[in-house]
């Protein structure tokens, strides 16, 4: 009879890591650079992160778990009120605070009210200036002394999130400072949220990214069913985009039903990068009036 095998975790470093910035910092962008696969959405559009997506990067002798959180910013509207506290909530149980802030286009307000928030929270903080590839170079020295004034950060790096650069060392500094442990989630997982979230996500980031300024913040998506297919098969998949207004729901749909078919056809594609297996796609478009200023429509749209 062998011996079962045991696992050697000394020097083997675990914890939980927040993202935390501004609205369109690139966190999203920068959560699916590290883990190599797509599970956050992302767009030009600021805000488009309204969920705390957990991802979970593994290395050969640490396991990071990320908390990819929406843009921190002052809000007034019921939503808007939400996402930041979902965002701040994030800071519990976390081992280490990453800031993320956009070189190319700054947001004092947002980011000084971020690190407002931050005070008194007891984490270790590091910043992570993005889109550097975009910022003359000699405009980065000024940049990095100034924020060194602004917090105790225990390092400032700069990366570029979509073009990959230095992101390798940014994960090299997060890892030095997570405490000792053995990891939290088995080597294949790579996400917490289950499959329905992230397609729902899908949906709703075509929706950003192919409609006008107004109507991405007045949608939000639901997956009413889910059908798994056998082995190969194809999975049927129907979602509604929920919109306030019956003029946000005639945009969506567009001319002669071509803007949800142009929507539909890409996020079916990346649907079924997703789960790997042909997909069937159906949309509807409903109005639910005001539902970003309702209460028990954020519950059930699960904000």
């Amino acid at each position: 009879m062998s011996a079962t095998p045991t696992h050697d975790f000394q020097g083997f470093r675990s914890g939980f890591v927040a993202i935390l910035g501004a609205p369109n910092a690139g966190k999203s962008t920068l959560l699916n650079r590290m883990l190599g696969e797509k599970i956050a959405i992302t767009s030009r559009k600021p805000q488009t992160t309204r969920n705390r997506i957990l991802g979970v990067v593994h290395r050969p002798k640490a396991q990071l778990v990320f908390i990819d959180t929406p843009g921190v910013h002052r809000s007034r509207t019921p939503l808007n009120i939400r996402i930041v506290d979902t965002a701040l909530s994030a800071l519990t149980d976390v081992d280490l605070v990453l800031i993320l802030a956009d070189a190319e286009r700054p947001d004092p307000a947002s980011e000084t009210y971020l690190l407002q928030r931050l005070e008194g929270a007891g984490k270790p903080l590091l910043l992570a200036l993005n889109k550097t590839d975009l910022v003359p170079r000699n405009e980065l020295p000024a940049q990095i002394q100034a924020w060194s004034t602004r917090a105790a950060f225990e390092a400032i790096l700069t990366i570029s999130a979509l073009r990959g650069l230095e992101i390798e060392t940014l994960l090299d500094a997060m890892q030095q400072r997570l405490p000792e442990g053995p990891p939290f989630f088995p080597e294949d997982t790579l996400t917490d949220v289950p499959e329905r979230f992230i397609v729902a996500e899908l949906v709703r980031e075509k929706v950003f990214r192919l409609t006008g300024e107004e109507i991405p913040y007045a949608s939000a998506v639901t997956v009413e069913a889910f059908k798994e297919a056998p082995r190969g098969g194809t999975i049927r998949i129907h979602a509604s985009i929920h919109v306030e207004r019956g003029s946000q729901k005639g945009i969506i749909i567009g001319k002669g039903g071509r803007k949800l078919k142009e929507i539909g056809q890409a996020a079916r594609a990346d649907i079924e990068r997703l789960l790997a297996t042909k997909v069937y796609l159906e949309l509807f478009v409903r109005v639910q009036k005001n539902w970003s200023r309702d209460t028990r429509a954020l519950r059930k749209f699960g904000y």
